[in-house]
């Protein structure tokens, strides 16, 4: 199961975890949507609060580095399905099966 990082404001130059959710819309554009909590960002995904989910990329502002995990949130939101019985929806079908 993928750690979740509190949700709170952070002051330039912290040390924080963030997601980005980047999101396909209207004609090809692509937008980038920030969060401080990776399970706020999950649940915001089952809930249809994007439109075409393409990529989540982790990132620490303090250290330096980025990671897709892309692959690591389609696994939660499967479970997270699983677990609730109910089928995945179908504006995640293309990112799940994508990063599967």
């Amino acid at each position: 199961m993928l750690e979740a990082v509190p949700s709170q404001n952070v002051p330039y130059g912290a040390d924080q975890t963030l997601f980005v959710v980047i999101d396909r819309r209207d004609k090809g554009k692509e937008i980038r949507v920030e969060r401080y909590d990776l399970d706020t960002t999950i649940s915001e995904l089952v809930a249809g609060c994007f439109n075409d989910p393409i990529k989540v990329i982790s990132f620490n502002t303090l250290e330096h580095w980025m990671k897709d995990i892309s692959i690591d949130v389609a696994g939660e939101i499967r479970a997270r399905c699983d677990i609730d019985g109910i089928r995945l929806p179908d504006y995640l079908s293309d990112f799940v099966e994508s990063h599967s």
